[in-house]
């Protein structure tokens, strides 16, 4: 009997695969694998999610009005070329969807996140890798793959999963250097973690530019992985677009309730920020300590660290070891770093003993 057959693209997705929080025992790990905030969200983000509940035999507001004028005020935006979706995901999905199809050319860069290659082949489009610049972002390489079939360029900024970042300068010229029919995707779901003089100015250019759209997510320092939040920011024509084919009602009443309120927390943002700053620098020292074992760790401008093994010891089996003594974190062969982890930073107790259960296995392997 036959039957439904898929597209010849879609079956050409390698799906995604999330982060670990469990062993292949099933035994409960430490879940460093997922750049999940480890402080959690704002007590006001908590409270509103908790006070939302009251309501959920309504439907949420389907244009996620008062949230996209909260981000308007904070950002100094135009509300009304704001679109929310669920998790900043949705939004990059939305832009493909919009602007691509059978034919067309989506270009990201080598260690890029794992969804731009997923988002270009759902739709037909054919993902085009540039190469990196020392697992960093290579603005001469993006635009050397660029031609008429072009659609559109991803680029994560800071970076998922090499943490590294791009200047203003950097993406200015990559913008500059693209012709008008490609839209320029950068994906800021890290940015807040970033430093007060490391502003890209990429919302600065989807303010301006008819060409440029911009994501965030509240799924990373504000804490809400579990309620899928995120939105994007463009011009007019564009938001217009990806509003046509955005699903209805597509962020919850407890979702948009808590990222108002997380909104608003400032002290917890910065709270994150100083903790992750602080934990990141001493892992990366305590690591680098280790480097005549083989070991490298790629500067980072995110809740993580990438860590190269390049000795003896290889990344699978430091991953599987890490398990064993109870720690997950991630290692992405998937994406072409057969040897590297990716380590989110965790709480105190967390990163202490990540960083002692990481020396022993490196040691022990000699």
């Amino acid at each position: 009997m036959s039957a439904p057959k898929p597209k010849d693209w879609i079956m050409g997705i390698a799906p995604y695969v999330p982060g670990k929080s469990s062993g292949d025992d099933g035994k409960k790990l430490v879940k460093l694998s997922a750049n999940e905030n480890p402080l959690g969200c704002s007590p006001a983000a908590g409270a509103a999610l908790n006070a939302a509940s009251a309501s959920v035999d309504r439907y949420p507001d389907p244009g996620s009005t008062k949230l996209r004028e909260a981000i308007a005020d904070k950002y100094d935006l135009d509300a009304a070329r704001i679109i929310c979706g669920t998790g900043s995901d949705d939004v990059l999905h939305l832009a493909a969807n919009a602007f691509s199809g059978p034919g067309d050319e989506i270009i990201y860069v080598r260690y890029g996140f794992a969804v731009y290659d997923i988002a270009a082949r759902r739709y037909g489009g054919t993902p085009v890798i540039a190469d990196d610049a020392d697992y960093g972002t290579d603005v001469d390489a993006i635009l050397a793959k660029v031609n008429d079939r072009t659609r559109l360029v991803f680029v994560a900024n800071p970076n998922n999963p090499t943490g590294t970042f791009s200047s203003r300068q950097q993406i200015a010229r990559l913008h500059a250097g693209l012709p008008g029919h490609v839209l320029l995707v950068l994906d800021g779901a890290y940015a807040e973690y970033l430093e007060t003089d490391e502003d890209d100015g990429a919302l600065e250019l989807a303010g301006t530019k008819a060409n440029v759209l911009v994501t965030r997510t509240f799924s990373k320092i504000h804490g809400l992985a579990a309620e899928r939040i995120g939105w994007g920011y463009a011009s007019a024509e564009i938001i217009d677009a990806m509003n046509r084919i955005r699903l209805p009602f597509n962020v919850t009443t407890a979702g948009q309730q808590a990222a108002l309120a997380a909104l608003a927390a400032d002290d917890f943002v910065t709270h994150s920020r100083n903790h992750n700053r602080q934990w990141r620098q001493w892992l990366s020292d305590e690591l680098h300590a280790l480097g005549n074992h083989g070991l490298r760790i790629i500067p980072s401008h995110t809740n993580f660290l990438l860590v190269l093994f390049e000795g003896q010891l290889t990344a699978e089996q430091a991953n599987k070891a890490l398990m064993d003594k109870g720690y997950a974190v991630r290692w992405l062969p998937g994406q072409g770093l057969v040897n590297g982890l990716r380590m989110t930073i965790g709480t105190e107790e967390e990163t202490r003993g990540l960083a002692e259960a990481l020396r022993d296995i490196v040691l022990a392997a000699g």
